[in-house]
């Protein structure tokens, strides 16, 4: 039987999206980091190409590690007074348009195409797509130590470049932070050795009766874009109350 390792991740951006029921032109983002895009990271990372028999090798085995994201206040530090002010997290909506202003004749190879004929269409695609603003996290994976091992050496030499949820959202911060060999050795490399309780976090639930919500944003298959629900448990850090947005 494989050995259990914890590996931590930092996730610091100045914008992250992480989506998990975007459909056509509204790209929303969720509050906490969805599983299916911090796979995503590790697989460009290891540098499996969608739908290839390694990523179908690889792919079910990151499936399975255990996550637990802790949100990782900002703090704004005020020089003369001394003071530290934790900042809000913010969402940002990017009102976006792709192929409008060019020429249907000349340049034809720029404007989005219609479905089924292939021709140019009229109008530009307008999209709307949400950011997360003043957002940090901490993740540790838990699970075949083996495998974690290659995860860490692949993150502190990717093959792809790796960002967060967009291709736009590239780290501010190194993302490998520590291989260890229990859960709370990971955590204190993220959170300078204060406690769990200190923020508000979002794990697997260890079942459906002790989780809070569910989510589809298990992988299965990025080349057919294929999910599996997951049940989760959020805690809310102490101080905080229940009904609060985080």
């Amino acid at each position: 039987m494989s050995e259990t390792a914890y590996l931590a991740l930092m996730l610091d951006a100045p914008m992250q999206s992480w989506g998990f029921a975007s459909r056509f032109q509204r790209r929303t983002t969720g509050l906490h980091p969805t599983k299916s895009g911090v796979i995503g990271l590790l697989c460009a990372a290891l540098g499996l190409e969608k739908g290839s028999p390694k990523e179908a090798e690889v792919l079910p085995r990151l499936a399975k590690l255990h996550m637990l994201c802790l949100t990782i206040p900002r703090c704004n530090h005020n020089h003369w007074t001394g003071k530290e002010t934790k900042l809000s997290v913010w969402r940002l909506e990017d009102f976006h348009t792709v192929g409008g202003g060019y020429d249907k004749e000349k340049q034809p190879l720029n404007i989005p195409r219609t479905a089924g004929t292939g021709k140019p269409r009229n109008n530009p695609d307008i999209t709307r797509r949400q950011y997360l603003l003043d957002a940090c996290f901490g993740v540790v994976l838990s699970g075949d130590a083996t495998l974690l091992e290659q995860v860490k050496y692949a993150l502190q030499n990717p093959v792809w470049g790796i960002w967060f949820g967009r291709k736009n959202c590239i780290p501010a911060a190194p993302v490998f932070r520590k291989l260890a060999a229990s859960e709370k050795e990971a955590v204190s490399a993220l959170t300078e050795g204060r406690p769990v309780s200190a923020f508000t976090r979002m794990s697997d639930a260890a079942s459906f009766s002790v989780g809070t919500d569910s989510l589809g944003d298990v992988p299965l298959s990025f080349k057919e874009r294929r999910f599996m629900m997951r049940r989760i448990n959020l805690e809310m850090a102490e101080g905080i109350p229940d009904n609060a947005v985080v």
